[in-house]
């Protein structure tokens, strides 16, 4: 068994796919109508995805604030510096419970959390 892909509902698909593909760097693989005023679109590098779904009728968000998506990054520092040029606040962090790793949080446009970790 693999792990195939992490679905999020987002309010606007338009705002969560530029946000993904320029601030987390994830490319658009597939992108889809799935019924009235529905759409789909995957985004990843490799063999996990992400996808996101947007349902025109249904634009509430509930992402919960017990979950979050990592991703790796060269430089903490670097990455945070080009969050804060981009206007995109940093939730909380860094913190570096060790000396190997160092991370950090922000929130997506529909206030999913999402973790950013330098692995030395």
């Amino acid at each position: 068994m693999k792990f195939c892909w992490s679905t999020l509902r987002v309010a606007n698909l338009e705002e969560s796919l530029k946000f993904y593909q320029e601030i987390v760097g994830l490319k658009l693989v597939n992108r889809f109508p799935a019924g009235p005023g529905v759409e789909i679109a995957f985004l990843g590098d490799g063999e996990t995805k992400i996808e996101l779904i947007c349902n025109a009728a249904d634009t509430k968000i509930n992402c919960g604030t017990d979950i979050s998506w990592g991703f790796e990054v060269e430089s903490v520092d670097e990455f945070m510096t080009f969050l804060k040029e981009r206007g995109i606040e940093i939730q909380s962090g860094p913190f570096q419970p060790n000396p190997h790793t160092k991370f950090f949080f922000i929130n997506d446009p529909n206030g999913f959390k999402l973790q950013f970790v330098e692995n030395k």
